[in-house]
């Protein structure tokens, strides 16, 4: 297939691009270089694809990327929490209106393959359980509980502590910031595409990604790039809360054969994919290994928080396994040793 990859000169899309070419595909790359992403660093354009700068925004510059496409891998968006609500405008703007144009422009163009980044995010606090109402979806936690160390959330009915679980595909979306709502909205907006012109559109809800390359500053780096950081400046890694939450950690080539993996399906229609690893781990685990990996003195338990942060939030990648043959091939550890590798100073050595 000769397939277009918007965003396709950012951490991920470099790798989605390599996965493409080492499968046989022609691929040609959209990528508008924001300044807000690239920061004035010089761009190194992926290798062995068509490079094109431009805006998903921007018709024209869709219009003239489409033509004689087969499929898209649509990863250019707006990532990140942004700083506040100001940045509503710049994630919708990026986000829904680029999906937008992208869509409109397949359907004249005739192009009925899409496949495109989602979150993890969607999914807010996630689905949790309680012993006498079953399953429960939890409201945001309140600062009273925050600041008292009690982390947990609790059942909305009755206050008692939940037992997480994981979280399919089909449960109630629930975002809670405008990153996250604007993830949804894209979704919405390509199901309704794929309904009104018979096309087969496919969302990734990628889990928590790190891999080599991943800046500090990018709006996917959270928690791993921000213990990498630590690395680099050789001082202990703060936990926030108690350490205790668990995310699962996903390794970006494995991102990249999932998107692979996601652009054969043909079924027409609207599908959706958890794409995580299926092993949930403690972010104090990442971080002790990091840690040991890093030569770190033992990750120090600060007790502070984020308002908006979820507890727990790992979601099942088994429709993807059974229905696309996709499973995850970067085992954790040697993914954590490599990306700790490429922070440590010249001439240090790895730990054990």
């Amino acid at each position: 297939m000769h397939v277009l990859v918007t965003g396709g000169a950012g951490f991920i899309g470099r790798q989605v691009v390599s996965a493409l070419l080492a499968e046989g595909h022609r691929v040609r790359v959209l990528d508008a270089l924001l300044p807000q992403v690239y920061a004035g660093r010089s761009v190194t354009w992926p290798e062995g694809a068509e490079n094109i700068q431009g805006d998903v925004r921007e018709q024209a510059d869709v219009q003239a990327a489409l033509r004689g496409v087969d499929a898209v891998c649509h990863q250019a968006a707006a990532v990140g929490r942004g700083n506040d609500f100001a940045d509503a405008p710049l994630y919708a703007g990026c986000n829904d209106l680029g999906t937008a144009v992208l869509l409109k422009e397949m359907q004249r163009q005739g192009i009925g393959r899409l496949t495109m980044a989602s979150s993890v995010i969607v999914y807010g606090e996630g689905q949790w359980r309680c012993a006498e109402h079953g399953a429960v979806s939890p409201g945001p936690r309140v600062r009273q509980d925050l600041d008292a160390g009690r982390f947990e959330p609790r059942c909305p009915r009755c206050a008692a502590r939940l037992t997480p679980e994981t979280v399919g595909e089909d449960v109630r979306l629930d975002p809670r910031n405008v990153y996250g709502a604007t993830k949804l909205a894209q979704e919405h907006l390509a199901a309704a595409w794929a309904a009104e012109t018979g096309a087969t559109a496919t969302a990734l809800r990628y889990h928590h990604v790190y891999g080599p390359g991943m800046r500090q500053d990018s709006g996917y780096s959270g928690v791993t790039c921000t213990f990498q950081s630590h690395v680099r400046s050789r001082t202990p890694i703060d936990l926030y809360e108690d350490g205790r939450m668990v995310r699962d950690f996903i390794h970006v080539r494995d991102i990249a054969a999932a998107n692979a993996a996601a652009l054969r399906r043909e079924e027409p229609g609207w599908r959706v994919y958890n794409v995580a690893s299926g092993t949930p781990r403690s972010v104090g685990e990442l971080a002790r290994l990091i840690s040991r990996f890093g030569g770190l003195p033992e990750p120090r338990v600060t007790g502070q928080y984020r308002f908006d942060d979820v507890r727990h939030i790992v979601a099942s990648p088994a429709r993807l396994r059974d229905e696309l043959g996709w499973r995850p091939a970067v085992p954790f550890e040697e993914g954590i040793r490599e990306f700790v590798h490429e922070a440590l100073p010249a001439g240090t050595e790895l730990g054990d």
